[in-house]
């Protein structure tokens, strides 16, 4: 468990501004969040770590393909990085108001494992995916990749807790409770009608969304989704069946509650969902499929019905060892905040809303 704890303080570190050092195999990083840290005399850095997608975006004499945004970019100034310049450098909301960057020239990444976990870390940390490389600054944490692999291993995360929970959607509901050992992320599962054997449960996978499931954002579609879901299952449930709705921790597709208000600015900017997240340098689809397998696979389910209107995670599960049995789609009206929203998911991620 040791390796996954260097993960949690190095996560730690990253959201209170701290250095820290990651370990790969072809060599090793010292590195400084520029979102986080604090401002201190004389810190300087030669060069930059950044995303493939900022690279591109900023039009940087180093422009390269950015087929996997999140894919690491080593660059140098005609001068050093400030935090300052870093910050500007980072944050796409500034775009528009800094629109000459450089020159700049990308340096080889001899510690490309590290700098690959790097970009990995700042998603978890939910911070922007750039750090200035060997300030000097004491190392608060280190990490190695392999750390990182132990820590995202779905089988640290254990049932803590289940307890009868009555919803308005349906009476006879229990809540299920997981967590793992040095992940502060706790995911549940509601299950919906007596659990059986003899049927195949309706399962709804659900990312946690603040501004649609409590603040009833129409900017989404996942606060009704979320209703709807909840109440197909109690219908299932009244008919003799159950359903399963996993309550997964993983904001804004797995880049976390800041980041994804930050590409709800660069939306009402134009961009659509895709391309926002790939300014800020972020995928745009970082959810932890294997964590779903697990919580199903800890309440001794093996086969599902799923309701989704995402072929690819129909895919994505059976992969993991999920039987789904059939597809239900879930397909719910548009209103005008969030058509755009879901016409992207239709044309660019493959979602079936026809």
């Amino acid at each position: 468990m040791s390796e996954s704890r260097n993960v949690a303080k190095a996560l730690d570190a990253l959201r209170h501004g701290w250095a820290i050092r990651v370990t790969g195999a072809d060599g090793a990083l010292d590195l400084l969040p520029a979102e986080t840290a604090f401002a201190q005399p004389g810190i300087y850095a030669a060069r930059l770590l950044i995303s493939a997608a900022r690279a591109a975006t900023l039009k940087l004499a180093n422009q390269r393909d950015a087929a996997v945004p999140e894919a690491p970019v080593m660059i140098h100034g005609a001068e050093p990085f400030s935090l300052g310049s870093a910050r500007n450098l980072a944050d796409p909301a500034k775009d528009l108001g800094s629109p000459l960057r450089g020159p700049f020239k990308a340096d080889p990444i001899e510690a490309h494992d590290a700098a690959v976990a790097a970009m990995e870390l700042a998603r978890l940390a939910g911070i922007l995916p750039a750090f200035l490389i060997s300030t000097g600054v004491e190392i608060a944490a280190e990490v190695s990749t392999a750390d990182l692999a132990a820590f995202k291993d779905p089988l640290n995360l254990t049932i803590q807790v289940r307890a009868r929970l009555p919803v308005h959607a349906c009476e006879h509901a229990e809540i299920v409770a997981f967590r793992a050992r040095d992940d502060l992320r706790e995911h549940v599962a509601l299950v919906i009608g007596t659990q059986t054997s003899e049927r195949e449960p309706v399962v709804r996978l659900h990312s946690e969304c603040l501004t649609g499931d409590i603040l009833g954002s129409l900017k989404c579609d996942c606060g009704p989704q979320l209703d709807a879901a909840l109440a197909r299952m109690a219908e299932e449930a009244n008919a003799g069946g159950w359903g399963v709705l996993l309550y997964l921790r993983q904001e804004g597709r797995g880049i976390g509650l800041i980041n994804k208000l930050r590409a709800y600015e660069l939306q009402d900017q134009g961009f659509d969902t895709v391309d926002a997240n790939e300014r800020l340098g972020l995928p745009s689809e970082a959810r932890d499929f294997p964590v779903a397998a697990r919580m199903l696979d800890l309440l001794g389910v093996r086969s599902i019905r799923l309701l989704t209107n995402n072929p690819q995670k129909v895919a994505t599960l059976q992969a993991l060892g999920v039987e789904v049995t059939e597809r239900l789609a879930h397909q719910l009206p548009a209103n005008p905040h969030n058509q755009r929203y879901l016409d992207t998911k239709r044309d660019r991620t493959g979602h079936l809303l026809r």
